[in-house]
């Protein structure tokens, strides 16, 4: 059995968060484990609170579980502190873990900060050279590279200067783009255009589960682009599927 370990903060509603990656993971048949980053107030109308783990916790967490598992892909979402990410980067080396999906998470999906201020800079700057592939929308790419995105050309100028912050494969997300939902791969050499008719309406999670999908295709083997692929195919057929429980974005069927 392969598996998969998330890093990201908990979501009351299963929606997104590390409830929703391990909803991933056993859909790709891969055994999710878990260390949670943040506990947060939320319900699919909006985030309202936010609770860091302790720095040290978080870090044990990670030590006792990597002694005994050592996953097959490593992905993070929600990291909140620029301690995290410093605890993530060290662990990552200390226990030569593979397959890192990096989800430079910034805003939930009804736009409130899930981050401190630098933990952005701290993310690209110890996280991107280790890992195999990052997954910013293009709010955070734009936020990554200072470059305005608002067409597919603004996607691979922003893929390019991504690329050279170390990160050995980029993913941008453009589900928030006008007209058709186009992601955009990027492996420092080619660029890659996977797009998907884009649903009314707003969703909680896809960014989330985007890259827990991408997480566990690289756990079963597949290559970056080939479980990019794969992540996008599910995405679009859970958008198609999704449902209201609450009252506010509809909850992805994972």
């Amino acid at each position: 059995m392969k598996s998969a370990l998330t890093i990201a903060g908990s979501d009351p509603t299963g929606g997104a968060g590390l409830q929703a990656d391990l909803k991933v993971f056993r859909a790709f048949r891969v055994h999710g484990l878990s260390a949670v980053s943040a506990l947060t107030v939320q319900n699919t109308e909006g985030v309202t609170s936010i609770l860091q783990v302790d720095r040290n916790f978080f870090a044990e967490q990670l030590d006792i579980l990597l002694k005994d598992i050592k996953p097959d892909a490593v992905k993070t979402g929600m990291l909140y502190s620029r301690q995290m990410a410093a605890v993530i980067a060290e662990t990552t080396r200390r226990y030569s873990l593979k397959n890192l999906v990096i989800d430079p998470v910034t805003v939930s999906s009804s736009g409130v900060s899930l981050i401190e201020d630098g933990t952005l800079d701290a993310i690209r700057e110890q996280l991107f050279p280790l890992a195999k592939v990052i997954t910013p929308n293009i709010y955070e790419a734009s936020a990554l590279t200072g470059i305005s995105i608002e067409n597919v050309t603004d996607m691979e100028k922003a893929a390019r200067g991504l690329k050279k912050m170390g990160t050995e494969n980029v993913v941008i997300t453009g589900g928030h783009l006008e007209g058709e939902a186009l992601d955009l791969y990027y492996d420092g050499f080619s660029f890659f255009k996977m797009g998907s008719v884009k649903r009314e309406g707003e969703y909680h999670g896809t960014g989330c589960a985007f890259s827990a999908a991408i997480a566990a295709s690289l756990a079963l083997g597949r290559t970056t682009l080939e479980s990019v692929k794969k992540a996008k195919e599910f995405i679009d057929n859970a958008i198609k599927n999704a449902y209201h429980l609450g009252k506010g974005m509809g909850l992805l069927n994972l």
